[in-house]
């Protein structure tokens, strides 16, 4: 069972909480900092090469959090085009195609394996999506994506693994294939999420920012630092909220906080 409420209040921490996180001071040197950072690729190649397909759920409740994906129709058999930046191997771009038989997607991934997996789906097809890879911090959108032509960008669980002096490069990357009046939708990471919490010490690379065992990184939002972002770059803020779960796993009477940020910005 799961209880979820949504709204700007950040998580507050225990007292046990907020105590060992206010001891976890000491960053990860800068020299495996850099080497995190120019491996970054690779590193994600290689979770995909350990976990193939199996690792993330497929997101079927993509449309039910994000209206946007039906309501940005002018009519009920609007052909939509989406970009699904950062597509991992297709657990929200295909229950997304299956759903909808009226959306053309543009989907694209930094790993060149998890791009292969998508291409290897039984339901991938080049005349309702086109896959590539790309380094949305520094590969221009335009060469794969005319200007100004996609009605939705999503943005799921991506921008956390990207170091957040490079973020406003990936803003700044899809704001020009975004239609004017159109929005970004976005989930990911809040403050104080479990997964946070979790960390060990040795594993801190800066505030709310964080080094797997795996050498993929994670940052945790706030709904302030999330909102500078996007306002940067030129996006109007139209929801920015925290969405907090307190997953209840009752045969080992266990409580598990989730903390997201999900939001939508839009091209004025």
């Amino acid at each position: 069972g799961a209880l979820q409420k949504k709204g700007h209040s950040a998580r507050v921490l225990s007292p046990e909480e907020a105590e060992r996180l206010a001891k976890d001071q000491v960053l990860v040197s800068e020299f495996k900092q850099l080497k995190l950072e120019k491996e970054a690729q690779k590193n994600w190649d290689l979770f995909y090469k350990r976990n193939s397909t199996n690792f993330f759920k497929d997101r079927h409740w993509t449309t039910r959090e994000f209206q946007e994906l039906k309501a940005c129709r002018e009519f009920a058999d609007q052909k939509l085009t989406i970009l699904e930046a950062g597509c991992g191997v297709g657990n929200c771009l295909f229950p997304l195609l299956e759903e909808d038989l009226n959306i053309f997607a543009y989907a694209c991934d930094f790993s060149p394996r998890a791009v292969e997996y998508v291409k290897k789906n039984a339901l991938y097809s080049t005349e309702r999506c086109e896959v590539f890879q790309c380094d949305l911090t520094k590969d221009d959108l335009l060469d794969n994506i005319p200007a100004d032509s996609v009605d939705v960008v999503t943005l799921i669980f991506v921008l956390s693994a990207i170091h957040p002096e490079k973020m406003h490069l990936v803003l700044r990357n899809i704001y020009k294939v975004l239609k004017p009046g159109k929005c970004v939708l976005f989930r990911d990471y809040g403050l104080y999420d479990h997964a946070m919490l979790r960390f060990k010490s040795v594993s801190k690379l800066g505030e709310n920012f964080y080094v797997r065992q795996d050498g993929t990184r994670s940052y945790f939002f706030t709904e302030e630092f999330l909102s500078q972002l996007f306002k940067a770059e030129g996006y109007e803020q139209v929801v920015n909220e925290y969405v907090q779960r307190e997953t209840v796993n009752r045969k080992e009477d266990l409580r598990v906080p989730r903390v997201f940020l999900q939001s939508k910005f839009r091209k004025p």
